[in-house]
């Protein structure tokens, strides 16, 4: 019961502030100054989900202590077996309650509600590579597309015999935290199969790269027009009339740190600087995520998440129909269904994973 008591204190002594969050919200001095807002309302959503089962955990709390009151206290035996039925109902409850609070009560990574930006790179194996660059990339679009998030490609370089040496592209969703869920993509995909290029049918091992960023805000970096270099060139690639010989693409060079992004999926110059801008500001800003992502790999063994995209994650093993999950040794035996983009329940064990050392480092 002492422990009960600690983890609902915890959870009640946020009230206040989750009070005066509500009230900073509601005037007209913060609704005026938009940077401040954005961080208030980010700060209250954060708290709003630990509110809420704070107060369903005391209420549950609560109705325990006063059924097993009347267990001790009443003779009318219906009310007692009412009362039995309900502390049946309510113990059982309460620590998976206790853990969802737990877990709560852990800060989460401020990016996790972000949109994410993807890119996707062949590495070894050549032609094979870029082929299963292109394969990734399908996966993830189909996986989207079960979510219901938008995919807006931003560039692209097409491989030799097909796929892609290079792909970057925005997921993004007006209601999921999108990064939240992408993280667990970052790092080094294997594939052990017959390559389409390969003749004598020999089982080879090619890899793709893929990077997670969470998408900056508006006001999450201070990117000024007077940093960056703009250059205009003719696209290139599929697209229709126009695309070669009118200056739409556009690459723009971050003069004080020296990142290049350009974009030339859309036939307006315009819309390919506001997405290339995006891209800019949301690479600057994973400079400064990388060291927040740093400082977790240091502390935890399995590196779940912690966006090191060296370590070698997944293989996928077509001969044996087979992809496992290295960081936390997961296998499924339907490649193909895998590849069709029904991802989740490996995300889901990430997941569980990364909860589990969360809640060891809380300790």
């Amino acid at each position: 019961m002492a422990e009960n008591n600690t983890l609902l204190e915890k959870v009640l002594s946020l009230q206040d502030k989750y009070a005066q969050l509500q009230e900073q919200l509601a005037s007209g001095e913060v609704v005026a100054d938009m940077k401040k807002f954005v961080q208030l309302n980010k700060d209250y959503k954060q708290l709003e989900p630990i509110i809420k089962a704070g107060l369903e955990y005391k209420k549950m709390l609560e109705d325990l202590a006063q059924a097993k009151d009347i267990l001790v206290n009443e003779k009318d035996p219906d009310l007692k077996e009412m009362a039995r039925e309900e502390v049946a109902s309510i113990e059982p409850r309460i620590p998976a309650m206790e853990e969802q609070i737990k877990l709560l009560l852990i800060p989460a990574d401020p990016d996790d509600a972000k949109n994410a930006m993807v890119e996707i790179r062949g590495g070894t194996g050549g032609d094979e590579a870029a082929i299963f660059a292109g394969d990734l990339f399908r996966m993830y679009q189909h996986f989207a597309e079960s979510k219901g998030w938008k995919l807006e490609v931003t560039d692209q370089t097409p491989g030799t015999a097909g796929g892609f040496k290079q792909i970057v592209f925005k997921l993004s969703s007006s209601s999921d935290g999108v990064y939240g869920v992408m993280k667990y993509e970052s790092g080094v995909h294997r594939v052990q199969r017959v390559p389409q290029t390969e003749a004598q049918g020999r089982i080879q091992t090619s890899a793709a790269s893929v990077a997670v960023f969470p998408e900056a805000g508006e006001f999450d970096v201070d990117l000024k027009w007077d940093d960056i270099r703009l250059d205009l060139f003719c696209s290139s690639g599929p697209g229709g009339q126009g695309v070669n010989t009118t200056y739409s693409a556009v690459r723009l060079t971050h003069l004080p740190t020296g990142l290049v992004v350009q974009c030339q999926e859309e036939r307006s110059q315009l819309k390919n600087k506001d997405r290339a801008f995006e891209e800019l500001r949301t690479r600057l800003y994973n400079l400064e995520h990388q060291k927040y992502l740093d400082e977790i790999g240091a502390k935890r063994k399995t590196m779940v998440s912690t966006g090191d995209r060296s370590a070698k994650i997944r293989t996928y093993n077509y001969p044996q129909g087979r992809v496992t999950d290295h960081r936390i040794n997961w296998s499924m035996y339907n490649l193909p269904v895998f590849m069709d983009g029904n991802i989740q329940e490996c995300i889901d064990q990430l997941q569980i994973a990364e909860n589990a050392e969360r809640l060891k480092e809380a300790e």
